[in-house]
């Protein structure tokens, strides 16, 4: 028996189930409009200014954005404390920016869904911890966490991305 991909074989059984639907079909225009109604809606890339109430009139373009959409998947650029403090203070800070951030794109912090940190001294990853449990809700998302070798640009302690669901 000669072997298939998983692409081939799902191309082969649409194929079968499309033949035997339009078998059992009696009028070929009953058949277009199914078709027509399944369309998937188009998706498409939206950006979310962290500041909406700025007059942008005389700004230069940004170098990236801060939030943006496609389809329902959400994405969060990397949000730094440039202040002096503790690693609980500045994680303390980054997340309830990223939970503003969420909120002013219609999510929430229990709909996020993978997480960055970066931390600019991995042994701060215990401290970092303690602010960091519990702000997801039930089922916490996957993470990754590293220390830059040169650091956290700006000064931060911790800088944190996400990707999260609307």
């Amino acid at each position: 028996m000669e072997k298939q991909s998983r692409r081939g074989l799902i191309k082969n059984a649409a194929k079968a189930a499309a033949a035997a639907t339009a078998g059992a079909v009696a009028s070929g225009a009953a058949l277009t409009q199914s078709a027509s109604a399944q369309k998937p809606a188009k998706l498409e890339k939206k950006s979310y200014p962290t500041n909406p109430n700025a007059d942008n009139a005389t700004a230069p373009a940004p170098l990236f954005s801060s939030a943006v959409s496609y389809g329902n998947l959400l994405f969060l650029a990397g949000v730094g404390a440039h202040f002096k403090g503790t690693v609980e203070e500045h994680t303390k800070h980054v997340l309830d920016e990223l939970e503003k951030n969420l909120i002013g794109a219609g999510s929430s912090m229990e709909k996020v869904l993978k997480v960055n940190v970066y931390l600019n001294d991995i042994a701060d990853w215990g401290k970092m911890n303690t602010v960091y449990a519990g702000r997801w809700g039930k089922v916490p998302p996957v993470r990754t966490t590293i220390a830059p070798a040169s650091g956290i640009p700006g000064g931060s302690l911790v800088e944190i991305d996400l990707i999260a669901y609307i």
